[in-house]
């Protein structure tokens, strides 16, 4: 049986133009910016207007641990929103832009798959409408003018041993996670020891997706501390003097971007701050303006639960006073049998043992959702055509102990068709009361916040803080930022900071060994493991299967 590729799927549907998307939602021409047929940029100042006093639902959709056999939950969140239009509701799905880096590096793509996706997705996959980009020149302008500073005199007497901003691009490029700069003589700079980040990963990038509107982001750009002077001091941007420049780059870019599902229901695709190094959710302007002109907005947060869903809780949820309605956990019987120690080709085998020993993982997900957050959820298995009736009975009973139904998906398939049994689930849930409960109290020291997180989401038995991390959690708490939310940059692989350890594991710490202020996003990130802010590239990357014909045709994403 042959499949088409998610390209081909997308090249042959049959767009709507996009200024009949921005009709739905009651826009006019004069309200958008046109990019194109089939793309276009929404002022954010429409924020402003009043609504008629109808509370929209907010849907949170998050997974399972990632495994090499696939959860698909971007395509879920495409699916049920499509789903949810089917069922006559107004609805509009809120995600991040996908960055270039994963794009060439392992996804090939990121923008659904299946007959669940957003297009035009050859534009969303690459270039886009250069928001990224945008990101990127704002960040790298910061560097040049510190660099600037110091080899014009260095009047704020910033220490180089202690400049913490680093330059960014948005590619998979392990060569530049260490460089040396500034060589070449007294013309060329100070030399000094540097490196770059990934866009995604860049400290612009969370304060664009937190920011309000853009004077909230021009005074977070300001409050970016990129170095300290000898006597331990904190320099900013705005001592800098570059934040006003830095907001001038991100203007347009603020303005969230407006595409369509395959099926025509609108979509804010905009910011995509990973999860695993950052916050992983898309910017809080996309979800207020999704929630200001639609009665159903579902979203999506990066990675497994303990990473997007953790963050988008206790750090989006908590700046920007929202509350989920509802959330989706995604899993598929393949992941969970992944979980229990079964190799990737044999995960087409029926395998009640193994899915039995790998549920506790998607088990853990649903507790912290449901029991620390206090959220009511459903359980989304991505259904495979290999998937047994026996296997898919044992999930929805373990879930069902846990007073959580499952639902199955088909939205690769089949579209909003394939995904209404969920959708119908998730129309139930969100008309049921609850108080969303934080993992933590901001006031707080902040080695008690990680603990929290550690234990409560991850399961670990405590946390083990490096001599540096603990030296310079009292530094930050002295310069006053002991009141932040905690941003975890954590392995997504395991619930552990371990990747190998599969499942739920049990008897583990987490190790901190470093923490960093993120004054202008606001919060404090602490960071385990290898986590790399600077990913490199796999073996044989999906960019060797990406290409354009001489029609301008893309083949290779996926």
């Amino acid at each position: 049986m042959s499949f088409k590729s998610d390209i081909e799927i997308a090249q042959e549907a049959k767009l709507q133009d996009i200024r009949e998307i921005a009709a739905k939602l009651g826009l006019t021409e004069e309200d958008i910016d046109l990019y194109g047929k089939y793309k276009a940029k929404v002022d954010y100042n429409l924020l402003k207007k009043s609504k008629d006093g109808k509370k929209p639902k907010l849907i949170l959709v998050s997974a399972i641990n990632p495994t090499p056999a696939g959860e698909g939950k971007t395509t879920t969140t495409i699916g049920v929103s499509d789903a949810l239009s089917r069922l006559g509701n107004n609805t509009i799905v809120a995600l991040r832009e996908p960055s270039l880096g994963p794009v060439f590096g392992v996804k090939g793509g990121a923008a659904g798959g299946g007959y669940a996706q957003v297009v035009p997705m050859e534009d969303i996959n690459l270039h886009f409408t250069g928001d990224f980009h945008a990101i990127g020149a704002a960040n790298n302008l910061l560097a040049a003018m510190l660099d600037n500073h110091i080899s014009k005199g260095n009047q704020l007497g910033i220490d180089n041993r202690k400049i913490t901003w680093r330059r960014v691009v948005d590619m998979n490029d392990r060569q530049l996670r260490n460089v040396v700069n500034g060589l070449g003589g007294k013309g060329n700079g100070v030399p000094r020891e540097d490196g770059f980040d990934i866009t995604v990963a860049s400290e612009v990038m969370a304060a664009f997706c937190l920011a309000s509107d853009i004077m909230d982001l021009k005074e977070r750009l300001g409050n970016i501390i990129v170095a300290y002077t000898r006597d331990e001091s904190p320099i900013t941007a705005k001592e800098l003097n570059a934040h006003g420049a830095m907001a001038a780059l991100l203007k347009d870019a603020l303005k969230p971007n407006l595409v369509q599902t395959l099926e025509g229901t609108p979509a804010f695709v905009h910011g995509g701050p990973f999860a695993n190094i950052a916050h992983g959710c898309n910017s809080v302007i996309a979800t207020k303006m999704a929630m200001n002109f639609a009665d159903y907005v579902v979203t999506e947060a990066g990675f497994g639960a303990d990473l997007g869903a953790e963050k988008f809780l206790d750090i989006k949820c908590r700046m920007a006073d929202l509350k989920p309605d509802a959330v989706i956990i995604v899993a598929t019987v393949r992941a969970l049998k992944h979980n229990g120690g079964v190799a990737k080709d044999q995960l087409n085998q029926e395998n009640l043992e193994a899915l039995e020993k790998g549920l506790p993982n998607l088990l853990k997900h649903v507790e912290n959702i449901t029991k620390v957050f206090k959220l009511p959820a459903v359980v989304a298995i991505n259904r495979f055509p290999f998937d047994t009736e026996a296997e898919l009975q044992l999930v929805s009973k373990k879930c069902q102990e846990l007073g959580v139904n499952v639902a199955i998906s088909e939205v690769w398939a089949k579209g909003g068709e394939g995904g209404e049994a969920l959708a119908k689930e998730v129309l139930r849930l969100t008309e049921e009361e609850s108080d969303l409960e934080y993992v933590y109290s901001l006031d707080i020291p902040i080695s008690e916040k990680i603990k929290a997180i550690a234990t409560k989401i991850y399961g670990a038995n405590g946390v083990d803080f490096t001599p540096a991390t603990l030296k310079e959690i009292d530094k930050l708490e002295k310069l006053g930022f002991g009141n932040l939310p905690i941003c975890m940059a954590k392995t997504q692989y395991s619930l552990s900071d371990d990747p190998k350890l599969l499942g739920r594991p049990e008897g583990f710490n987490i190790t901190v060994r470093q923490v960093k202020v993120s004054a202008g996003a606001g919060f404090i990130v602490a960071l385990t493991g290898d986590v790399m802010t600077m990913p490199g590239l796999p073996k044989v990357p999906a960019a060797e299967r990406i290409d354009v014909d001489e029609k301008g045709i893309i083949s290779g994403l996926f």
